[in-house]
């Protein structure tokens, strides 16, 4: 075949066409309902057919003087489309003439499109190398003779056997070591949204960990060998066979449907690969198609992360501890061997059923144990069929695992614990609902299972000293409730209602009271419980969603909160639940607003409810503070009261003693000459700046000022629009950079309210790039957009309330609509979760009147609907 090919005059296009047929040949064989072992081996193969044809041209001078090997993932015969071929080039320290032949070996290989991973090694060089480096090490454990010199490939086997480099102990610490920062990467779970196939926990790597410790102490030459070591028995060795090959389906149809070595299952492909592994029935591709592609993803990636716990636990104990296990009795049901619990016999759980939750209490309770024993696991998984309705109605059972909810350690370490062997599903029914359940959108980045068991986690750091850096008024808060395990059991509960029909926060509620009362807990505690999973989202949405510097508002959360035990688990749970949902959510502008609506809350509670804040006491409050700071600062209470005599008191009441200050001194010491002032400065204490306009009444200001603020990339998070009596206006904005972090330079600073002057001077914005971009993510969640009406009878006003797509130059698009329909605007509401936007707007009609009529309503939301409408020729891009 060599000479063949390589007497013809294109051998080049050649070998191109029939890499190229193959590669076709394949992929019309794959099948994603189908084995693909066959295919990554037969791609193997082929390789090596390749590269016996090149080297037998180009090196058959030197062919019995140097060595040919496959390494890595080639070396095991497993070949993606478009993986990476290692080839290692064995020679003899005195060759030194060999090295123009390599070199046109290789090069004529990466002509031909192979794009090999090379290296060029004496066997003293790889030594040296596997001896620093576990990773080369491991490399070459999986090497293969392809061509060349077999007695030199012989001689470095026997030079890397653990004899000699890398003991088997040695090199399974090691890889341990590299899983645990492999596992940390990806945040220790398995169950991001967008896994990695291959790296993540519970991935391909999981199964090839398993194969390289396996093989480096026994030289074994298949996991088949597993069953024969008797660290598998038969069923879980095809467990593991039959999750390795739905992953390799998987990675297999990325490549395909990538043209590249693709191993992140991100959402830009879950659509397709949710309709070729058979999740769409027709051709509507819907979410829940995708989740329940995913869920079977995920599903199998439990599996293979629990065996791989399993087995790395039984290597340690065979290939590191050897015959020194050390072994203490614990209770009647249970002993230590190395730190790990084991039953007394097998027959532990169908004689005490009991044991199946006592095992995680005794974790919680001994510090020193480090988890359950793979056999014992093993057992745990067989018995799962005896927590049935009885043992989840017996009184024992119930208090068993509530006291697990009121340790003062190990809670989030052994509810994961109970998740991955099955326990938490089969005690709780809903549960398994939500395990491994993908809730498809942008904002949530875990599973519901895996961001429930999050949400624990974060309560639990509240309790923690260490962790008292982080969130330090959570932990102050936590020290005032008098039953954590009321917040952990709500922190359970809140989403174990996600997928079902209906409200979840409502059906949530029921689960959870019906739960509390079977567990025998009191009526006030069950109470709180069902509370909080039924309201576990009115906090966030009362403070981005409302003006809470308005007394009323307050007044209504607090009525609805009821009491300052309630409004403190509450708090706990909303900080920890936002936190859980993707990091990426919280920054100091919800950290303070969470702060404010408590603090105000809290006080409202604290004052009584049938005492409410007068407002015009506030008024009052507020215009002496601000009027104290001014005298100290020279001005006269001639120049406060001109520069307060046309603003109307409703100002007095939106802005704090301190900004109206800073207002009043900046408008006392200008003239109409320099209007339009815009000033900034940083609120740190929000984490954001707020940019304040005066000038006057235009009606384009709001469109134009947002339209600005857009272009210069930065986020609004709100707006406050206040028009006084003799017509100027009195604009507040506060903004974040788009990575969410503070604005804290000076030539920032300059230049933000150069290009609002100056674009407010020119009445227009200049067309320029937009320096905002929609997400990669975002691409795939379009949000259909909607217009809602709603009256405020305390102020006089209508809100709108507009859920749409977050693009660039929304809130201008929205400000044109209301100066052409006559609209009035007064503050504004921004909340962006991902790529969806839920803005509320408070407006008036040109009579200050509410927009009551509902054809008028109609007229607004068509308005509305029509410019936020996407245009072809346009593709929306992340906005304020």
């Amino acid at each position: 075949m060599s000479k063949l090919l390589f007497t013809s005059s294109d051998t080049l296009q050649r070998f191109k066409q029939l890499i190229k047929a193959k590669d076709a040949e394949l992929q019309q064989q794959f099948d994603p309902q189908k084995s693909v072992s066959h295919l990554i081996k037969a791609k193997s193969d082929f390789i090596d057919l390749i590269l016996t044809c090149c080297w037998q041209h180009f090196l058959s001078e030197h062919a019995n003087r140097l060595s040919l090997l496959a390494v890595g993932g080639y070396g095991r015969r497993e070949l993606f489309p478009y993986s990476d071929i290692d080839i290692l080039v064995l020679l003899q320290p005195e060759d030194i003439d060999h090295h123009s032949a390599l070199a046109n070996f290789f090069t004529f290989l990466w002509d031909i499109g192979l794009k090999p991973g090379q290296s060029v090694r004496t066997i003293e060089q790889c030594v040296e190398a596997a001896k620093a480096d576990q990773t080369i090490m491991t490399s070459l454990m999986e090497n293969r003779l392809i061509t060349g010199n077999s007695a030199l490939h012989e001689f470095l086997l026997e030079q890397i056997t653990p004899d000699k480099i890398w003991p088997s102990s040695e090199f399974f610490a090691a890889k341990m070591e590299e899983q645990r920062l492999r596992y940390a990467k990806f945040h220790d779970t398995a169950y991001n949204l967008e896994p990695n196939i291959k790296e993540g926990p519970g991935g391909l790597r999981d199964r090839q960990v398993i194969s390289w410790v396996f093989k480096r102490h026994y030289n074994a030459s298949s996991i088949r060998e597993l069953t024969h070591y008797g660290f598998l028995p038969e069923s879980e060795y095809l467990e593991l066979v039959a999750a390795l090959e739905v992953l390799w389906r998987i990675r297999y149809a990325l490549h395909l449907l990538t043209h590249r070595a693709e191993d992140r299952l991100i959402f830009d492909y879950q659509r397709d690969l949710a309709q070729q592994f058979g999740f769409s029935t027709d051709d509507q591709q819907r979410n829940e198609d995708v989740e329940r592609f995913m869920q079977f993803y995920f599903r199998t990636v439990q599996g293979l992360e629990r065996l791989n716990e399993m087995l790395l636990q039984l290597f340690n104990e065979r290939f590191v501890c050897g015959d020194n296990s050390i072994t203490s009795a614990v209770n009647d049901h249970f002993v230590a061997i190395n730190g790990y619990l084991e039953v007394i016999d097998e027959t532990v759980f169908e004689r005490n059923p009991l044991a199946l939750l006592e095992i995680f209490l005794i974790l919680e309770q001994n510090s020193s144990l480090k988890g359950v024993r793979a056999t014992t696991i093993r057992l745990i998984r067989k018995s799962l069929h005896l927590i049935d309705d009885a043992f989840r109605q017996n009184k024992a059972a119930n208090r068993l695992f509530i006291e697990a909810f009121r340790q003062p350690r190990g809670i989030t370490d052994q509810l994961r614990r109970m998740n991955r062997y099955g326990v938490l599903a089969a005690y709780i029914p809903c549960f398994r609902n939500i395990v491994a359940r993908m809730q498809y959108d942008l904002f949530h980045i875990y599973t519901v299972d895996e961001h429930t068991l999050f949400v624990i986690r974060n309560l639990r750091h509240f309790a923690m000293d260490k962790h008292s850096d982080v969130l330090p008024f959570c932990n102050t808060i936590f020290l005032q409730i008098s039953k954590p395990e009321l917040l952990y059991l709500a922190g359970l509960f809140h989403d174990i209602a996600k997928g079902r029909k209906g409200d979840h926060s409502t059906l949530g509620e029921e689960l959870a009271r019906a739960f509390c009362i079977q567990h025998e807990l009191s009526p006030h505690d069950t109470n709180i419980v069902a509370w909080l999973v039924r309201n576990h989202l009115i906090m966030s949405m009362t403070a981005q969603r409302k003006d809470i510097s308005d007394p009323e508002v307050i007044h209504q959360f607090a009525q609805l909160v009821g009491s300052i035990e309630y409004l403190n688990y509450l708090y706990l749970l909303t900080v920890a639940d936002i936190r859980a949902t993707n990091p990426e959510l919280w920054n100091a502008w919800k950290d303070a607003l969470l702060k404010e609506l408590y603090s105000a809350t809290h006080n409202a509670l604290r004052r009584g409810l049938q005492t409410p804040i007068n407002l015009s006491d506030r008024v009052l409050e507020n215009k002496n503070e601000a009027e104290l700071e001014l005298i100290k600062l020279g001005l006269s209470e001639a120049n406060i009261a001109s520069a307060w005599q046309h603003v109307s008191e409703d100002y007095f009441l939106r802005y704090s003693a301190d900004e109206i200050a800073w207002h009043t001194i900046a408008i006392a010491s200008s003239s109409e000459s320099d209007l339009p002032l815009v000033l900034l400065r940083p609120q740190t204490q929000r984490g954001s700046a707020e940019v304040f306009i005066y000038a006057q009444n235009e009606d384009a200001i709001f469109s134009l000022s947002t339209a600005t603020l857009d272009q210069l990339g930065l986020t609004i998070l709100d707006a406050r629009i206040m028009t006084t009596l003799d017509n100027y206006v009195l604009n507040s904005f506060l903004v974040l950079e788009q990575s969410g972090a503070a604005i804290n330079e000076l030539f920032r600073e300059i230049h933000i309210c150069t290009a609002l002057r100056n674009n407010l001077l020119q009445h227009q914005v200049k067309e320029q790039r937009n320096i905002h971009r929609q997400s990669r993510q975002a691409l795939h969640f379009p949000i259909p957009t909607s217009v809602e009406f709603f009256t405020d009878p305390v102020n006089g006003q209508s809100i709108i309330e507009l859920v749409t797509t977050d693009h660039a130059g929304l809130l201008s698009k929205v400000g044109r609509v209301f100066v052409k329909l006559g609209i009035n605007l007064y503050s504004a509401k921004i909340s962006t979760i991902g790529s969806r936007a839920e803005d509320m707007f408070y407006i008036t009609d040109s009579l200050l009147q509410p927009i009551i009529d509902p054809t008028r309503q109609q007229q607004i939301r068509e308005e509305l609907l029509k410019a936020l409408s996407p245009k072809k020729s346009q593709k929306p891009i992340s906005r304020n």
